[in-house]
């Protein structure tokens, strides 16, 4: 047997423990079924497999570090299970995962620093080799979150490589060591508790197509050496802490304030709020300014529309009250002369305006 595929069925219970030491599988899918207890740590006399995916099931376990000397591993699929601990140990072999392209162990709850020993040394993701694509590859299947959406991928093309660490419980800043990561096309950091600043070694990742470190707690300016990154389509930092003025060379005039929203400090376009002008004043975000110009001292337009609006009718109605009533004497008095008044003065003014015309017609 190469290739054994069980995934997305029912299956329940313990992942089988007894793989012998002549095991010859090339690639193990049990994903999206209800599997529990631990990773059967005879796995490792698999020494020809190159693809392992057991996401999206209950398996509650450490990460494995006892398979960083599988020599042809390309694929390891961890997502969606109750993996926990810390993954920045440090390795007891030379080259961990020396062929390793694909590694998801986003939704699981490992805590602790990013494992910066694996940054270093993922061969397969920080130089081109060669390879040889003869076997399950395929007919690989797994569901992978790709861009912000989740995707099926059927086949893992040469070039193809991936790294998704999100929604786990990882603190601590970006180490500056990601940027030997030359060749990665897919970063996904999101959704944990990340602090420090944007690592400008991102630079040197010239390959990467999508960077994804949204809803963390990092702080600083996005460093303008990103946008050198000329192959990245999408790029997802909300939700952060980060300030300053937004770069809009290159990809970065593509980016819509989607990728930038939840960070108070930053300006500049996309967004509406300006950066400091050379008076040093910040301007604030157009809807702001036109609220802040609708008021004057304390009452808004709209209030003031409105109280005209009510004055005008309650003003008619007590009007009409009053002639219809008669009361009180002395107001409809007033009013009345008032009007006797304006009768004679318009009489008067028609009047004379007449006598000139007729004089008019006599010369």
């Amino acid at each position: 047997m190469r290739i054994f595929h069980l995934n997305a069925n029912h299956l329940r219970g313990l992942i089988p423990s007894a793989f012998p030491k002549d095991c010859r599988l090339i690639s193990i899918n049990l994903g999206t079924n209800k599997l529990e207890g631990r990773l059967p740590r005879s796995l490792i006399n698999c020494k020809y497999l190159e693809g392992l995916d057991i996401g999206n099931n209950r398996i509650q376990d450490e990460f494995p570090f006892w398979m960083e000397g599988l020599p042809e591993l390309r694929v390891l699929a961890l997502r969606s299970n109750k993996f926990g601990g810390n993954m920045s140990r440090p390795s007891s072999t030379k080259i961990p995962f020396p062929m390793l392209q694909v590694l998801d162990v986003s939704y699981n709850e490992f805590v602790g620093s990013l494992p910066q020993t694996y940054f270093k040394n993922f061969k397969a993701m920080t130089e081109a080799i060669e390879l040889d694509y003869d076997s399950f590859l395929a007919n690989l299947e797994m569901r992978l979150t790709l861009k912000g959406q989740d995707q099926l991928l059927n086949r893992l093309l040469e070039t193809f490589t991936t790294i998704d660490l999100s929604s786990n419980r990882f603190y601590g800043s970006i180490p500056p060591s990601i940027g030997k990561l030359k060749i990665l096309k897919y970063l996904n950091m999101s959704h944990n508790s990340l602090t420090g600043h944007i690592p400008s070694s991102l630079e040197n990742m010239s390959e990467l197509e999508s960077l994804d470190l949204s809803t963390n707690k990092l702080d600083g300016e996005i460093p303008s050496e990103l946008t050198g990154l000329t192959f990245l389509s999408k790029l997802n930092i909300s939700m952060n802490n980060l300030v300053g003025k937004i770069p809009r060379s290159n990809q970065f005039s593509t980016f819509e304030n989607d990728s930038y929203m939840g960070n108070l400090g930053l300006c500049g376009l996309p967004l509406t709020r300006k950066c400091k002008e050379d008076d040093g004043k910040l301007m604030q975000p157009a809807e702001e300014e036109d609220d802040e110009y609708e008021f004057i001292d304390g009452f808004g337009w709209r209030s003031v529309v409105m109280g005209y609006g009510s004055g005008f009718i309650v003003g008619i109605g007590i009007g009409y009250m009053i002639i219809r009533s008669g009361r009180p004497r002395w107001f409809v008095e007033f009013f009345l002369a008032l009007d006797i008044n304006i009768r004679r003065r318009r009489d008067t003014t028609e009047l004379h305006q007449h006598a000139g015309e007729h004089a008019g017609e006599l010369d």
